[in-house]
Protein backbone atom coordinates (compact mmCIF):
# COMPACT_ATOMS: atom_id res chain seq x y z
CA UNK A 1 0.00 0.00 0.00
CA UNK A 2 0.99 3.23 -1.17
CA UNK A 3 1.40 6.45 1.80
CA UNK A 4 1.09 9.82 1.67
CA UNK A 5 1.49 12.47 4.38
CA UNK A 6 -0.90 15.27 4.25
CA UNK A 7 0.08 18.10 6.27
CA UNK A 8 -1.59 21.68 4.87
CA UNK A 9 -2.22 25.33 6.15
CA UNK A 10 -4.15 25.86 2.89
CA UNK A 11 -6.80 23.74 2.71
CA UNK A 12 -8.58 24.27 -0.35
CA UNK A 13 -9.13 21.00 -2.65
CA UNK A 14 -7.75 19.13 0.15
CA UNK A 15 -10.16 17.01 0.94
CA UNK A 16 -11.49 16.20 -2.68
CA UNK A 17 -7.74 15.22 -2.98
CA UNK A 18 -7.89 12.95 -0.14
CA UNK A 19 -10.70 11.18 -1.20
CA UNK A 20 -9.11 10.62 -4.39
CA UNK A 21 -5.67 9.15 -2.75
CA UNK A 22 -8.92 6.87 -0.56
CA UNK A 23 -10.39 5.53 -3.66
CA UNK A 24 -6.60 4.32 -5.19
CA UNK A 25 -5.59 2.79 -1.62
CA UNK A 26 -3.38 4.86 -0.27
CA UNK A 27 -3.16 5.50 3.31
CA UNK A 28 -3.47 9.20 4.05
CA UNK A 29 -1.37 10.42 7.07
CA UNK A 30 -2.05 13.44 8.31
CA UNK A 31 -1.51 16.07 11.67
CA UNK A 32 -3.26 18.31 13.78
CA UNK A 33 -5.80 20.46 11.70
CA UNK A 34 -5.28 18.55 8.80
CA UNK A 35 -6.20 15.29 9.96
CA UNK A 36 -9.19 16.91 11.62
CA UNK A 37 -10.48 18.40 8.78
CA UNK A 38 -9.98 14.63 6.88
CA UNK A 39 -11.63 12.76 9.84
CA UNK A 40 -14.78 15.21 9.47
CA UNK A 41 -15.18 14.44 6.11
CA UNK A 42 -15.20 11.06 6.84
CA UNK A 43 -11.87 10.21 5.47
CA UNK A 44 -9.58 7.43 7.39
CA UNK A 45 -6.50 9.09 8.28
CA UNK A 46 -3.11 7.49 10.71
CA UNK A 47 -2.21 10.36 12.99
CA UNK A 48 1.48 11.52 13.12
CA UNK A 49 2.07 9.91 16.40
CA UNK A 50 1.02 6.89 15.33
CA UNK A 51 3.90 6.68 12.63
CA UNK A 52 6.13 7.84 15.10
CA UNK A 53 5.16 6.70 18.03
CA UNK A 54 6.06 9.58 19.83
CA UNK A 55 3.22 12.28 20.64
CA UNK A 56 3.07 16.35 19.16
CA UNK A 57 4.75 18.50 21.62
CA UNK A 58 5.59 22.13 22.16
CA UNK A 59 2.02 23.00 21.22
CA UNK A 60 2.55 21.14 17.72
CA UNK A 61 6.03 22.72 17.53
CA UNK A 62 7.70 19.52 16.94
CA UNK A 63 5.84 16.10 14.94
CA UNK A 64 6.77 15.34 11.94
CA UNK A 65 10.72 15.94 13.07
CA UNK A 66 11.48 12.43 13.43
CA UNK A 67 13.36 9.70 11.47
CA UNK A 68 10.12 7.43 10.54
CA UNK A 69 9.19 10.78 8.43
CA UNK A 70 12.20 11.74 6.99
CA UNK A 71 14.34 7.89 6.53
CA UNK A 72 10.44 7.30 5.13
CA UNK A 73 10.88 10.06 2.51
CA UNK A 74 14.82 10.20 2.00
CA UNK A 75 15.71 6.45 1.46
CA UNK A 76 16.14 5.97 -1.98
CA UNK A 77 14.84 2.77 -3.33
CA UNK A 78 17.55 1.70 -5.93
CA UNK A 79 20.22 1.15 -3.02
CA UNK A 80 19.76 -1.87 -0.80
CA UNK A 81 21.33 -0.37 2.08
CA UNK A 82 18.37 2.12 2.36
CA UNK A 83 15.97 -0.50 2.00
CA UNK A 84 17.61 -2.47 5.15
CA UNK A 85 17.90 0.17 6.80
CA UNK A 86 14.34 1.08 6.94
CA UNK A 87 13.02 -2.62 7.97
CA UNK A 88 15.94 -2.77 10.76
CA UNK A 89 14.18 0.33 12.02
CA UNK A 90 10.62 -0.18 11.83
CA UNK A 91 10.37 2.43 9.05
CA UNK A 92 7.54 2.49 6.14
CA UNK A 93 8.12 4.63 2.89
CA UNK A 94 6.05 7.93 2.21
CA UNK A 95 5.62 7.66 -1.32
CA UNK A 96 4.03 11.68 -1.56
CA UNK A 97 4.11 14.56 0.32
CA UNK A 98 1.56 17.21 0.52
CA UNK A 99 2.54 20.13 2.30
CA UNK A 100 1.61 23.96 2.49
CA UNK A 101 3.62 26.36 5.00
CA UNK A 102 2.41 28.13 8.07
CA UNK A 103 1.06 32.10 6.33
CA UNK A 104 4.38 33.69 7.88
CA UNK A 105 4.09 36.36 4.67
CA UNK A 106 0.00 37.06 5.12
CA UNK A 107 0.45 37.37 9.30
CA UNK A 108 3.49 40.12 8.64
CA UNK A 109 1.25 42.40 6.25
CA UNK A 110 -1.22 42.64 9.32
CA UNK A 111 -1.36 45.67 10.73
CA UNK A 112 0.07 46.02 14.07
CA UNK A 113 1.19 42.33 14.10
CA UNK A 114 3.98 42.18 16.62
CA UNK A 115 7.07 40.07 16.45
CA UNK A 116 5.50 36.86 18.87
CA UNK A 117 2.84 36.18 16.30
CA UNK A 118 4.88 36.39 13.39
CA UNK A 119 7.80 33.49 14.65
CA UNK A 120 4.53 31.75 15.46
CA UNK A 121 4.04 31.52 12.18
CA UNK A 122 7.90 30.60 10.69
CA UNK A 123 6.66 26.73 9.53
CA UNK A 124 9.63 24.57 10.81
CA UNK A 125 8.72 20.74 9.91
CA UNK A 126 6.51 21.66 6.57
CA UNK A 127 9.82 22.79 4.56
CA UNK A 128 12.02 20.07 6.41
CA UNK A 129 9.52 17.73 4.70
CA UNK A 130 9.38 19.50 1.28
CA UNK A 131 12.71 19.93 1.32
CA UNK A 132 13.28 16.09 1.93
CA UNK A 133 10.15 14.89 -0.51
CA UNK A 134 12.36 16.85 -3.04
CA UNK A 135 15.95 15.99 -2.49
CA UNK A 136 14.38 12.35 -3.09
CA UNK A 137 12.22 13.40 -6.32
CA UNK A 138 13.05 10.28 -8.16
CA UNK A 139 10.78 8.21 -6.27
CA UNK A 140 8.79 10.61 -3.91
CA UNK A 141 5.85 13.15 -5.48
CA UNK A 142 5.79 16.38 -3.49
CA UNK A 143 3.22 19.08 -3.61
CA UNK A 144 2.99 22.53 -2.21
CA UNK A 145 0.27 23.74 -4.64
CA UNK A 146 -3.18 23.06 -4.69
CA UNK A 147 -3.38 23.77 -8.20
CA UNK A 148 -1.29 20.69 -8.67
CA UNK A 149 -3.54 18.07 -6.74
CA UNK A 150 -6.13 17.66 -9.87
CA UNK A 151 -2.91 17.07 -12.35
CA UNK A 152 -1.40 14.62 -10.11
CA UNK A 153 -4.57 12.91 -9.43
CA UNK A 154 -5.16 12.26 -12.93
CA UNK A 155 -1.71 10.95 -13.30
CA UNK A 156 -2.56 8.58 -10.35
CA UNK A 157 -5.50 7.28 -12.00
CA UNK A 158 -4.22 6.68 -15.47
CA UNK A 159 -0.46 5.54 -15.00
CA UNK A 160 -0.80 4.17 -11.48
CA UNK A 161 2.18 6.68 -10.52
CA UNK A 162 3.47 10.03 -11.69
CA UNK A 163 6.00 10.29 -13.97
CA UNK A 164 9.49 11.18 -13.83
CA UNK A 165 8.71 14.40 -15.61
CA UNK A 166 5.90 15.35 -13.07
CA UNK A 167 7.80 14.85 -10.36
CA UNK A 168 11.09 16.83 -11.45
CA UNK A 169 8.60 19.85 -12.04
CA UNK A 170 7.25 19.44 -8.52
CA UNK A 171 10.58 19.15 -6.66
CA UNK A 172 11.66 22.42 -8.34
CA UNK A 173 8.19 24.00 -7.46
CA UNK A 174 8.93 22.80 -3.96
CA UNK A 175 12.30 24.22 -3.49
CA UNK A 176 10.94 27.33 -5.13
CA UNK A 177 8.33 27.45 -2.29
CA UNK A 178 11.20 27.30 0.78
CA UNK A 179 13.32 29.40 -0.69
CA UNK A 180 10.30 32.37 -1.19
CA UNK A 181 9.41 31.39 2.63
CA UNK A 182 12.89 31.44 3.95
CA UNK A 183 14.02 34.64 2.13
CA UNK A 184 10.64 36.56 3.52
CA UNK A 185 11.69 35.42 7.02
CA UNK A 186 15.28 36.72 6.72
CA UNK A 187 14.17 39.65 5.21
CA UNK A 188 11.63 40.23 8.24
CA UNK A 189 14.33 39.31 10.69
CA UNK A 190 17.12 41.36 9.31
CA UNK A 191 14.72 43.83 9.90
CA UNK A 192 13.87 43.64 12.86
CA UNK A 193 17.39 43.27 13.96
CA UNK A 194 18.72 46.13 12.22
CA UNK A 195 20.55 44.83 9.93
CA UNK A 196 20.96 45.33 6.19
CA UNK A 197 21.27 41.48 5.36
CA UNK A 198 21.25 40.39 1.91
CA UNK A 199 18.42 41.65 -0.65
CA UNK A 200 16.34 39.00 -1.69
CA UNK A 201 14.12 39.72 -5.07
CA UNK A 202 10.70 37.28 -5.66
CA UNK A 203 9.36 38.01 -8.76
CA UNK A 204 7.12 35.23 -11.24
CA UNK A 205 8.25 34.21 -14.56
CA UNK A 206 5.59 36.10 -16.92
CA UNK A 207 6.94 35.77 -20.42
CA UNK A 208 10.08 34.85 -22.63
CA UNK A 209 10.48 37.61 -24.83
CA UNK A 210 10.85 37.39 -29.19
CA UNK A 211 14.70 39.42 -28.23
CA UNK A 212 15.89 42.50 -25.85
CA UNK A 213 16.59 45.90 -26.32
CA UNK A 214 18.30 45.00 -29.84
CA UNK A 215 17.77 41.71 -31.88
CA UNK A 216 20.82 39.74 -30.77
CA UNK A 217 20.17 40.15 -26.77
CA UNK A 218 17.92 37.30 -25.05
CA UNK A 219 15.53 38.79 -22.44
CA UNK A 220 12.42 37.56 -20.57
CA UNK A 221 9.64 39.75 -18.41
CA UNK A 222 9.39 38.90 -14.68
CA UNK A 223 6.52 39.86 -12.64
CA UNK A 224 6.14 40.84 -8.72
CA UNK A 225 4.46 38.80 -6.74
CA UNK A 226 2.01 42.15 -6.14
CA UNK A 227 2.79 44.64 -8.54
CA UNK A 228 -0.24 47.01 -7.51
CA UNK A 229 -1.75 49.96 -9.58
CA UNK A 230 -0.05 51.56 -12.46
CA UNK A 231 2.36 48.47 -13.23
CA UNK A 232 2.21 46.90 -16.83
CA UNK A 233 3.21 43.81 -14.56
CA UNK A 234 -0.62 43.80 -13.51
CA UNK A 235 -1.88 44.75 -17.00
CA UNK A 236 -4.77 43.06 -18.82
CA UNK A 237 -3.95 42.75 -22.56
CA UNK A 238 -7.08 43.13 -24.34
CA UNK A 239 -5.70 42.61 -28.35
CA UNK A 240 -2.46 43.36 -30.30
CA UNK A 241 0.84 41.92 -30.36
CA UNK A 242 3.06 40.43 -27.56
CA UNK A 243 5.31 43.06 -25.89
CA UNK A 244 8.72 43.45 -26.71
CA UNK A 245 11.16 44.54 -24.32
CA UNK A 246 11.23 47.80 -25.77
CA UNK A 247 7.53 48.19 -25.71
CA UNK A 248 7.75 47.18 -21.83
CA UNK A 249 9.91 49.97 -21.10
CA UNK A 250 8.35 52.65 -23.09
CA UNK A 251 4.85 51.41 -21.39
CA UNK A 252 6.31 51.57 -17.92
CA UNK A 253 7.79 55.11 -18.97
CA UNK A 254 3.98 56.23 -19.65
CA UNK A 255 2.26 55.06 -16.35
CA UNK A 256 5.31 56.73 -14.10
CA UNK A 257 4.04 59.77 -16.00
CA UNK A 258 -0.19 59.31 -15.60
CA UNK A 259 0.36 58.50 -12.11
CA UNK A 260 1.41 62.40 -11.50
CA UNK A 261 -2.15 63.65 -12.48
CA UNK A 262 -5.70 63.16 -11.09
CA UNK A 263 -7.71 65.90 -13.44
CA UNK A 264 -8.30 63.85 -17.04
CA UNK A 265 -4.85 63.79 -18.66
CA UNK A 266 -3.29 62.38 -21.90
CA UNK A 267 0.58 61.46 -22.94
CA UNK A 268 1.91 60.73 -26.00
CA UNK A 269 5.61 59.33 -25.23
CA UNK A 270 8.48 57.69 -27.78
CA UNK A 271 11.40 56.35 -26.28
CA UNK A 272 10.63 56.75 -23.00
CA UNK A 273 10.48 60.79 -23.10
CA UNK A 274 7.06 62.31 -23.51
CA UNK A 275 6.15 63.83 -26.45
CA UNK A 276 3.43 65.46 -25.74
CA UNK A 277 0.95 66.03 -22.64
CA UNK A 278 -1.72 67.62 -21.73
CA UNK A 279 -4.97 68.13 -19.25
CA UNK A 280 -7.98 69.28 -20.09
CA UNK A 281 -11.57 69.47 -18.70
CA UNK A 282 -12.72 66.10 -20.41
CA UNK A 283 -10.56 62.99 -21.76
CA UNK A 284 -11.13 64.49 -25.05
CA UNK A 285 -9.92 68.07 -24.80
CA UNK A 286 -6.95 66.22 -23.19
CA UNK A 287 -6.04 63.88 -25.77
CA UNK A 288 -6.69 66.34 -28.63
CA UNK A 289 -4.55 68.65 -26.97
CA UNK A 290 -1.83 65.82 -26.22
CA UNK A 291 -2.04 65.02 -30.29
CA UNK A 292 -1.92 68.61 -31.63
CA UNK A 293 1.63 69.02 -29.07
CA UNK A 294 3.40 67.00 -31.36
CA UNK A 295 2.02 65.42 -34.61
CA UNK A 296 5.24 63.89 -35.77
CA UNK A 297 6.95 62.22 -32.41
CA UNK A 298 4.04 60.38 -31.89
CA UNK A 299 3.90 58.19 -34.83
CA UNK A 300 5.06 55.00 -33.36
CA UNK A 301 4.69 55.81 -29.99
CA UNK A 302 2.09 55.19 -26.90
CA UNK A 303 -0.20 56.84 -25.96
CA UNK A 304 -1.64 56.78 -22.48
CA UNK A 305 -4.80 58.00 -20.75
CA UNK A 306 -6.20 57.93 -17.00
CA UNK A 307 -9.71 58.08 -17.98
CA UNK A 308 -12.09 55.59 -20.07
CA UNK A 309 -11.04 55.61 -23.97
CA UNK A 310 -14.14 56.07 -25.80
CA UNK A 311 -15.28 55.92 -29.11
CA UNK A 312 -14.69 59.53 -30.06
CA UNK A 313 -11.42 58.98 -29.19
CA UNK A 314 -10.37 56.27 -30.67
CA UNK A 315 -11.73 56.82 -33.83
CA UNK A 316 -9.26 59.91 -33.73
CA UNK A 317 -6.94 57.40 -33.40
CA UNK A 318 -7.42 55.42 -36.07
CA UNK A 319 -5.15 57.15 -38.74
CA UNK A 320 -2.30 57.27 -36.78
CA UNK A 321 0.29 54.08 -36.39
CA UNK A 322 0.81 53.66 -32.85
CA UNK A 323 2.09 50.39 -30.45
CA UNK A 324 0.37 50.50 -27.90
CA UNK A 325 -2.68 52.15 -26.19
CA UNK A 326 -3.16 52.66 -22.54
CA UNK A 327 -6.22 53.35 -20.34
CA UNK A 328 -7.94 52.21 -16.99
CA UNK A 329 -11.01 51.45 -19.22
CA UNK A 330 -12.41 51.02 -22.81
CA UNK A 331 -15.74 51.82 -23.79
CA UNK A 332 -17.45 48.65 -26.47
CA UNK A 333 -17.66 50.86 -28.97
CA UNK A 334 -14.09 52.21 -28.79
CA UNK A 335 -12.87 48.80 -28.66
CA UNK A 336 -14.64 47.53 -31.91
CA UNK A 337 -12.93 50.77 -33.40
CA UNK A 338 -9.20 49.92 -32.48
CA UNK A 339 -9.81 46.03 -33.10
CA UNK A 340 -9.44 47.24 -37.03
CA UNK A 341 -5.67 47.51 -35.72
CA UNK A 342 -5.07 44.15 -35.13
CA UNK A 343 -1.40 44.42 -33.88
CA UNK A 344 -1.92 47.33 -31.83
CA UNK A 345 -1.68 46.40 -28.16
CA UNK A 346 -4.29 47.60 -26.24
CA UNK A 347 -3.52 47.54 -22.37
CA UNK A 348 -6.16 48.11 -20.05
CA UNK A 349 -4.24 49.08 -16.43
CA UNK A 350 -5.20 49.51 -12.52
CA UNK A 351 -4.98 53.07 -11.88
CA UNK A 352 -6.13 53.17 -8.56
CA UNK A 353 -4.65 55.41 -5.78
CA UNK A 354 -1.72 54.20 -3.87
CA UNK A 355 0.78 55.78 -1.41
CA UNK A 356 2.79 52.69 -1.23
CA UNK A 357 6.31 53.01 -2.01
CA UNK A 358 7.47 51.46 -4.75
CA UNK A 359 10.70 50.06 -4.86
CA UNK A 360 12.56 50.64 -8.41
CA UNK A 361 15.34 48.04 -9.49
CA UNK A 362 18.25 49.22 -12.02
CA UNK A 363 20.94 46.34 -12.86
CA UNK A 364 24.74 47.47 -13.49
CA UNK A 365 26.99 45.11 -14.38
CA UNK A 366 27.74 43.02 -11.22
CA UNK A 367 25.45 44.62 -9.42
CA UNK A 368 22.25 46.35 -8.81
CA UNK A 369 20.47 49.64 -7.69
CA UNK A 370 17.69 50.47 -5.40
CA UNK A 371 15.83 53.05 -5.00
CA UNK A 372 12.53 54.16 -3.99
CA UNK A 373 10.00 55.34 -7.40
CA UNK A 374 9.86 59.04 -8.10
CA UNK A 375 6.61 59.40 -7.22
CA UNK A 376 6.21 62.74 -5.24
CA UNK A 377 4.73 65.42 -6.47
CA UNK A 378 5.26 68.93 -5.07
CA UNK A 379 2.99 71.45 -5.18
CA UNK A 380 3.20 74.81 -6.99
CA UNK A 381 2.73 78.11 -4.95
CA UNK A 382 3.23 81.85 -4.96
CA UNK A 383 5.38 82.09 -1.84
CA UNK A 384 8.10 80.17 -3.65
CA UNK A 385 8.19 82.88 -6.00
CA UNK A 386 12.29 84.13 -5.96
CA UNK A 387 11.39 87.14 -8.09
CA UNK A 388 10.24 90.42 -7.76
CA UNK A 389 7.64 89.88 -11.12
CA UNK A 390 4.63 87.11 -9.35
CA UNK A 391 3.18 84.44 -11.77
CA UNK A 392 -0.83 85.23 -12.76
CA UNK A 393 -2.80 82.39 -12.14
CA UNK A 394 -2.75 81.06 -15.48
CA UNK A 395 0.99 80.88 -15.89
CA UNK A 396 0.74 79.06 -11.90
CA UNK A 397 -1.04 76.17 -13.48
CA UNK A 398 0.92 76.04 -16.64
CA UNK A 399 4.08 75.90 -13.36
CA UNK A 400 2.70 72.95 -11.96
CA UNK A 401 1.96 71.18 -14.96
CA UNK A 402 5.32 71.62 -16.53
CA UNK A 403 6.72 70.45 -13.06
CA UNK A 404 4.98 67.56 -13.71
CA UNK A 405 6.00 66.89 -16.67
CA UNK A 406 9.41 67.61 -17.00
CA UNK A 407 10.66 65.10 -13.99
CA UNK A 408 9.43 62.77 -16.23
CA UNK A 409 11.92 63.68 -19.43
CA UNK A 410 15.36 62.48 -19.49
CA UNK A 411 18.01 64.57 -18.16
CA UNK A 412 19.15 67.68 -18.80
CA UNK A 413 15.16 68.34 -19.09
CA UNK A 414 12.97 70.97 -19.82
CA UNK A 415 9.31 71.16 -20.84
CA UNK A 416 7.98 73.98 -22.61
CA UNK A 417 4.14 74.40 -22.04
CA UNK A 418 0.90 76.73 -22.27
CA UNK A 419 -2.28 76.34 -21.53
CA UNK A 420 -2.30 72.71 -19.90
CA UNK A 421 -0.19 71.11 -22.72
CA UNK A 422 3.45 70.71 -23.61
CA UNK A 423 4.51 72.77 -26.61
CA UNK A 424 8.27 71.69 -26.38
CA UNK A 425 10.23 69.23 -25.05
CA UNK A 426 14.05 69.04 -25.04
CA UNK A 427 15.69 65.71 -23.53
CA UNK A 428 18.78 64.14 -22.56
CA UNK A 429 21.56 66.93 -23.85
CA UNK A 430 24.78 67.21 -22.05
CA UNK A 431 23.94 70.76 -21.70
CA UNK A 432 20.75 72.01 -20.32
CA UNK A 433 20.91 75.40 -22.85
CA UNK A 434 20.75 72.67 -26.11
CA UNK A 435 17.50 71.37 -24.00
CA UNK A 436 16.13 74.70 -23.79
CA UNK A 437 16.94 75.44 -27.50
CA UNK A 438 15.70 72.18 -28.51
CA UNK A 439 12.37 72.69 -26.37
CA UNK A 440 11.86 76.40 -27.04
CA UNK A 441 12.75 76.23 -30.62
CA UNK A 442 9.96 73.28 -31.02
CA UNK A 443 7.15 75.77 -29.46
CA UNK A 444 8.11 78.41 -31.75
CA UNK A 445 7.70 76.50 -34.88
CA UNK A 446 4.13 75.17 -33.36
CA UNK A 447 3.50 79.29 -33.54
CA UNK A 448 3.54 79.34 -29.78
CA UNK A 449 5.61 82.78 -29.08
CA UNK A 450 4.62 84.29 -26.09
CA UNK A 451 3.16 83.23 -22.40
CA UNK A 452 4.93 80.29 -22.02
CA UNK A 453 6.01 78.67 -19.31
CA UNK A 454 9.65 76.80 -19.35
CA UNK A 455 10.20 74.05 -16.59
CA UNK A 456 13.55 72.26 -15.60
CA UNK A 457 14.41 69.52 -13.68
CA UNK A 458 17.70 71.23 -12.55
CA UNK A 459 18.79 74.41 -11.37
CA UNK A 460 20.10 77.13 -14.11
CA UNK A 461 23.89 78.22 -12.40
CA UNK A 462 23.67 80.77 -15.42
CA UNK A 463 22.00 83.57 -16.91
CA UNK A 464 22.37 82.13 -20.35
CA UNK A 465 18.66 79.81 -20.06
CA UNK A 466 16.52 82.89 -18.66
CA UNK A 467 18.01 85.12 -21.51
CA UNK A 468 17.47 81.75 -24.01
CA UNK A 469 14.28 81.68 -22.74
CA UNK A 470 13.28 85.53 -22.77
CA UNK A 471 13.98 85.62 -26.52
CA UNK A 472 11.07 83.10 -27.09
CA UNK A 473 8.22 84.73 -25.37
CA UNK A 474 9.14 82.96 -21.98
CA UNK A 475 7.57 84.65 -19.24
CA UNK A 476 7.81 82.13 -16.29
CA UNK A 477 10.26 79.49 -15.23
CA UNK A 478 10.09 76.76 -12.82
CA UNK A 479 13.28 75.01 -11.51
CA UNK A 480 14.62 73.03 -8.47
CA UNK A 481 16.96 75.85 -7.38
CA UNK A 482 20.00 75.28 -5.54
CA UNK A 483 23.18 76.50 -7.14
CA UNK A 484 25.75 78.61 -5.81
CA UNK A 485 25.14 81.01 -8.58
CA UNK A 486 20.98 81.12 -8.30
CA UNK A 487 21.35 85.07 -7.63
CA UNK A 488 22.62 85.28 -11.41
CA UNK A 489 19.68 83.60 -12.77
CA UNK A 490 17.50 86.05 -10.55
CA UNK A 491 18.64 88.68 -11.42
CA UNK A 492 19.09 88.00 -15.11
CA UNK A 493 14.93 87.05 -14.93
CA UNK A 494 13.77 90.22 -12.84
CA UNK A 495 15.65 92.29 -15.62
CA UNK A 496 13.89 90.42 -17.88
CA UNK A 497 10.46 90.38 -16.22
CA UNK A 498 10.23 86.79 -15.73
CA UNK A 499 8.85 85.26 -12.48
CA UNK A 500 10.69 82.50 -11.22
CA UNK A 501 9.55 79.50 -9.30
CA UNK A 502 12.14 77.76 -6.54
CA UNK A 503 10.51 74.28 -5.80
CA UNK A 504 13.38 73.12 -3.47
CA UNK A 505 13.83 69.95 -4.96
CA UNK A 506 15.14 68.37 -7.80
CA UNK A 507 13.65 65.32 -10.19
CA UNK A 508 16.78 64.06 -12.47
CA UNK A 509 15.84 61.38 -14.43
CA UNK A 510 18.61 60.10 -16.03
Amino acid sequence: MKRALLSVSDKSGLVEFAQGLSSLGWEIISTGGTKKVLDDAGIRTTGISEVTGFPEICDGRVKTLHPKVHGALLARRDIPEHMETLKDNGIELIDLVCVNLYPFAETIAKPGVTMEEAVENIDIGGPSMLRSAAKNWRDVTVLCDPSDYAPVMEELRTCGDTTPETRLRLCAKAYTHTAEYDCRISSYMCGMAGLPGRLFLEFEHRQTLRYGENPHQAADFYAAPDPGPFSLASARQIQGKELSYNNIQDANAALCVVRDFKEPFCLALKHMNPCGAAVGKTIQEAWQAAYEADKVSIYGGIVAMNRELDAEIAAAMKPIFLEIVIAPSFSPEALEILSSKKNLRVLQVDMSASEAPVPQYVGVTGGLLVQQLDIQTEEIVPSQCVTRTKPSAERLADLQFGWNIVKHVKSNAIAVVRDGRTVGIGAGQTNRVGSARIALEQAREAGFRDALVLASDGFLPFADTVELAASYGVEAIVQPGGSIRDDESVQKADELGISMIFTGVRHFKH
